[in-house]
Formats: C-alpha cells, structure tokens, sequence
C-alpha cells in the first residue's frame, strides 16, 4: 500500500510540473506538442493568406502611394503593362527569365514549363522576355496549367497570344502586348525563382504582385504588412471623400479634411 501511494505521489508531481511547463509555455507563446512544427508552419501560412486577402481588396493606386512613402521607390510597372480584359487580382510571384537565343534545342525552354507544375496556388507568374516585346511569352496552354494550378494570374515582360481562349477560360494577364509569335527556337530558360527585373521593376520570389485596371505594383515581402496597413489606410480616406465632394462640392475642402489626394 504504501508503495503503491508513493507511485500515486510521483505520479501526482509529474503531472503538476507538466501543468506548471503548460502554463509557462501558453504565456510564452509556445505550444508543446509533437506537432508544434507544423502548427507554427501553419500560422505562418494563414498570415500569409490574410495579408494576400488585405491586398485583393485594396486598389493598386494605393498600394503604389504607400510604398513610395514607406520606402522612397516606385515598384509600379508602366503604362505598357496592360490585362488582356479587365481583372484584379494579387499573389506571390513565381519569377521566370528567358534569354534571347537563336537554337534548335527541344529542351530550350522546358524549366519554364517546370516553374508552372511546380508553383502553388495564389502564385503570379512573373516572366522577363528579354527585348520580348514582339514575342509571345506565354499562350492558352500555359494559361490553362496556371489556371488548373490556381495561379492568381501571369504578368508578362513581353507578349502574349491566345487571348480568347485565355479570356474563355477567365486567367488573368498582364503583358506588353497581343502578339501570334512564338519564343520556341528563339529564347533559352535562364531560371526560375530567382531576382529579375519585370517592365522595369524588381522583382524576388514571392513579392506580392497586386494588380487592377490602374496596372501593376510589386509589393516587397519584407515590408508588404506595412505597405498594407497604409494602404487600407488611404483607401478608407479616399472612399470617404467621395461623397463628401459630391455634398460640399469641393475637393479642396476634402483634402483639408482627409488629407488624401
């Protein structure tokens, strides 16, 4: 008997100091459990989808206004940049680069292909086509493996083709212009997720790419919750002042106001 109430007793403090190491860890933060790994994966995934929220509710104009007053750069591509019809959308970039040169290499462009079966959903495809121009970077088919993917969208340093199958199927894309041509045999795979510069703009893997009817602007991820807090906070400023101009019938009225133009 006795024996068997000191294992009761034993048993007794294991389970206050597992209670009392519980009870710092929930203060501290932490979970310990096998999962913790996967748990903390997880919360790190569902920020990621609530900032990529935030941002496909926000317009493009204001989160260009906002980085440039955070970080002093313009990270919007220019006017060429347009949609094949007219979208919205944001996601973290893929990024891919061809490289102009003449061959008759089957495999040329096969790790273009390859950045697409490998990307996630919520991915942009982020291709620059170098003096691509005049040439298609993308067309139906790819648009068809990003869209069954759930890509967000492409924006394309270059050309594209196959619009009314890509306005068919509803995947959104940007790019220089609508071209027939194509890249085979004329450009070479020069890699995939790594820096490049997209119309102009720098772009790393999984900067977050908002776009609309204004155009384009890369987010960088360092900075992206500032950039859309400030965001938000200049779209509720600009909404607001709407219907403000249309009572008082003075926008510099507005403007002392809210303080937003």
């Amino acid at each position: 008997m006795k024996k068997h109430s000191t294992g009761n007793f034993h048993i007794s403090m294991r389970a206050r100091v597992s209670i009392g190491v519980l009870l710092a860890a929930i203060l501290a933060g932490v979970t310990l459990t096998s999962g913790a790994l996967p748990r903390q994966e997880n919360s790190g995934a569902k920020s990621a989808a609530e900032l990529l929220d935030g941002f496909r509710h926000v317009e493009a104009a204001s989160v260009s206004d906002a980085i440039e007053q955070i970080t002093g750069k313009k990270t919007y591509m220019t006017h060429r940049m347009r949609p094949v019809f007219p979208t919205k959308f944001a996601g973290f970039a893929v990024t891919v680069a061809l490289k102009k040169e003449t061959n008759d290499d089957p495999n040329a462009l096969q790790g273009m292909l390859a950045a697409i079966d490998s990307g996630e959903a919520d991915s942009v495809y982020v291709m620059s086509v170098e003096d691509g121009a005049d040439i298609a970077g993308m067309g139906g088919l790819m648009g068809t493996a990003m869209h069954a993917r759930n890509f967000s969208g492409a924006v394309i340093d270059g050309g594209v083709r196959d619009v009314a199958y890509l306005s068919k199927i509803g995947f959104p894309v940007y790019a220089l212009g609508i071209v027939p041509s194509t890249s085979i045999h004329h450009y070479r795979f020069a890699g995939s997720n790594i820096p490049i510069r997209c119309d102009g703009v720098d772009v790393k893997p999984l900067d977050i790419v908002v776009a609309d009817a204004d155009g384009v602007v890369v987010v960088p991820r360092a900075v992206a919750g500032e950039v859309l807090t400030l965001a938000q906070k200049m779209d509720f400023s600009e909404h607001s002042m709407y219907a403000y101009i249309e009572k008082l019938k003075s926008i510099t009225e507005a403007v002392k106001k809210f303080g937003r133009l």
